[in-house]
């Protein structure tokens, strides 16, 4: 969720400002939700701003300091975090280098790239319509500026929705709710504080993501792979979900893991499967942090016990149809 809010969005505009609040919603409707998300996602490329994040989740707050800049195709990130274990991460696009003060270990991996909902340009546009409505909500002041609200409604129960306020002149994201199927926010990311056009110098970035002076520096090895080079195959999609990567990657046991991650262009979820091993794999099933659910499994396959977790911002029924659509092939 915080790599979410990281990003911009563009709402339509409405040419005439003193058009009523009914006809500035027509307008508003003439956009399709596609329209809507490659707005989102273009206008994450454009801004840079220097701002406090809040998160609420599941009961519990964070909350980190960021500085987010952005040069041609190139951007750069650091997020500091002020509460809980101290930690540092920097981004350049996918390269990520976290660091642990306490512990002097840096970790440096690439990940998804950055944006709000990183997967949308490689999901066919009308599957994202099938799934998902947007709708105008109005306008509410956030950490100072005044904001735009849109809502993304799932058309289904597999997926959840969204709320979304973005700074009226820019389109810069200040505020993002994830909701349940009854309109309940799970979770909650804001700036509390913010800083648009801030003066963030990407060189001074890259030179503190590149001073790992006094760290153990940690590269975990990720393969690229295939289900079927792994032996697996989802015999049942689950809808709207496309398969997006898959990854062979160490695990603390010692034993590579397989990663397969799925995405509808907004919610995103991950497969894990390793071998099981009693030392290292406690108890089955579900656990949920706000808007983020878990399940854990061992399954018996091909004459052989495996573990399953599967992470996503999702409900706990998606993981389930996705547990239960998997097969071994070998």
């Amino acid at each position: 969720m915080l790599a979410a809010l990281l990003s911009g969005l563009v709402l339509p505009a409405v040419a005439d400002q003193g058009a009523s609040g009914a006809a500035a919603q027509v307008v508003s409707r003439e956009r399709s939700i596609s329209e809507w998300l490659l707005r989102m996602h273009e206008a994450s490329r454009r801004r840079a701003y220097i701002g406090t994040l809040v998160v609420s989740s599941g009961g519990s707050m964070a909350s980190a300091r960021v500085w987010h800049v952005c040069d041609g195709e190139q951007q750069m990130e650091r997020v500091e975090s002020l509460t809980g274990t101290p930690r540092s991460t920097f981004r350049r696009n996918d390269e990520v280098v976290t660091f642990s003060p306490l512990s002097r270990v840096a970790v440096a991996e690439k990940r998804e790239a950055l944006g709000l909902f990183p997967h949308l340009l490689k999901t066919v546009d009308a599957a994202i319509e099938q799934h998902y409505s947007a709708s105008p909500q109005g306008s509410e002041r956030v950490a100072g500026f005044e904001a735009d609200i849109v809502q993304l409604t799932p058309r289904d129960s597999l997926r959840f929705g969204y709320r979304i306020w973005s700074e009226k002149r820019t389109g810069l994201v200040v505020k993002l709710q994830t909701l349940d199927d009854q309109g309940r926010v799970l979770e909650q990311v804001a700036f509390s504080e913010l800083q648009l056009d801030a003066p963030v110098s990407m060189d001074k970035l890259s030179r503190m993501m590149g001073n790992t002076e006094g760290y153990k520096v940690e590269s975990p090895a990720l393969v690229k792979t295939t289900p079927a080079a792994e032996g697996w195959r989802l015999v049942q999609e689950v809808p709207g979900f496309r398969a997006m990567s898959c990854y062979r990657r160490p695990t603390a046991s010692g034993v590579d893991a397989v990663q397969w991650a799925f995405s509808d262009g907004l919610a995103s979820v991950s497969v894990f499967i390793e071998a099981y091993d009693p030392r290292h794999h406690g108890q089955e099933g579900l656990q949920a942090l706000g808007a983020t659910h878990a399940l854990v499994r061992r399954v018996m396959a091909g004459g052989t016990s495996w573990w399953l977790t599967l992470v996503g911002e999702v409900p706990a029924q998606t993981l389930q149809a996705f547990s239960q659509g998997l097969e071994r092939t070998r």
